[in-house]
């Protein structure tokens, strides 16, 4: 247990290190060559188009719940409509191409659509009731200010020397990623102690069919269980294969794939608690719906 819980640690700490930088720098790029009143009009005008743009793009982008956020530091900076940009965060976890590619292999077609109508419908909606009910208010400040990256540096000669724009993006990119390490470090370290120590067998026995509560059990167990979608969806097999529901295995894939224990800790760097909290429940409620509406239908 010990071990695997070192080498989750090691693991997700270089991966999530890796795509933080790496999408970070990408988004800084796309910020300097778009102009924010571009993202502004493609996110904003028409909510409706604008929700369902959010949605899809979430959709296409290969991210988990972690490396998400550096994205939406980039729509919040260019001062991106908040219902849109919540959309993108619930969507782009959820929507992740591996998710439903993996879906399909393992449990069938039907399983991996019924996911992805439920993932996008649940994100728009809550995009939508959280731009109407004001929950902007909830973001930090700070979260809309870029990292001040100086353009210039003195050389020894006393000439003032212009820093490049690719340099000036890394150098931002490295501020930004220093203000998020420690809640980095603190949500891998948990998420991957309950990796190690968690057994499957204690997880399939409290979510088996013969448990009323297996549904939201596992909702809430998904949220500290870290684990990247390559090993979720092989995982959950293996949890149906020792009796675990299907029904709980969507609230559990939804909980561990939209809410990660380290993605809600990073979001405390942009959100308020009150933003958390709906943040958790939206994603919460999604889990335990689809849960007990797969159960029904299927």
């Amino acid at each position: 247990m010990l071990a695997d819980t070192l080498t989750m640690f090691l693991l997700l700490t270089v991966e999530l290190t890796a795509l933080f930088l790496l999408i970070s720098y990408f988004v800084g790029v796309l910020q300097a060559y778009i102009p924010a009143a571009t993202i502004q009009n493609i996110l904003s005008g028409n909510k409706g188009k604008g929700y369902l743009v959010a949605g899809f793009l979430g959709a296409i982008t290969p991210f988990c719940s972690c490396s998400t956020i550096p994205f939406l530091k980039g729509l919040l900076r260019a001062n991106a409509n908040f219902g849109s940009m919540m959309v993108f965060l619930f969507a782009s976890p959820l929507l992740n191409p591996t998710i439903i590619g993996l879906l399909m292999f393992t449990f069938g077609l039907k399983v991996a659509v019924f996911y992805f109508m439920v993932s996008m419908t649940v994100a728009v909606i809550a995009g939508y009731l959280l731009d109407s009910f004001g929950f902007a208010r909830y973001i930090r400040p700070e979260a809309y200010i870029a990292p001040n990256a100086c353009a210039q540096k003195v050389s020894c000669c006393g000439e003032v020397q212009i820093i490049s724009k690719w340099r000036q993006i890394a150098q931002t990119t490295w501020l930004d990623f220093k203000k998020v390490l420690p809640y980095l470090f603190v949500g891998i370290a948990i998420g991957s102690v309950i990796y190690g120590y968690m057994p499957t067998e204690l997880v399939a026995r409290l979510a088996s069919d013969s448990n009323p509560f297996a549904i939201p059990v596992s909702a809430v167990i998904g949220i500290p269980l870290y684990i990247r979608a390559e090993a979720l969806i092989p995982l959950s097999a293996a949890l149906a294969s020792k009796g675990m529901g299907l029904g709980a295995i969507m609230a559990l894939i939804i909980g561990s794939a939209g809410a990660s224990l380290t993605e809600v800790i990073l979001l405390k760097s942009l959100f308020k608690h009150q933003m958390i909290v709906a943040f958790l429940g939206v994603v919460l409620s999604m889990a335990i719906g689809a849960g007990y509406l797969y159960s029904v239908l299927f």
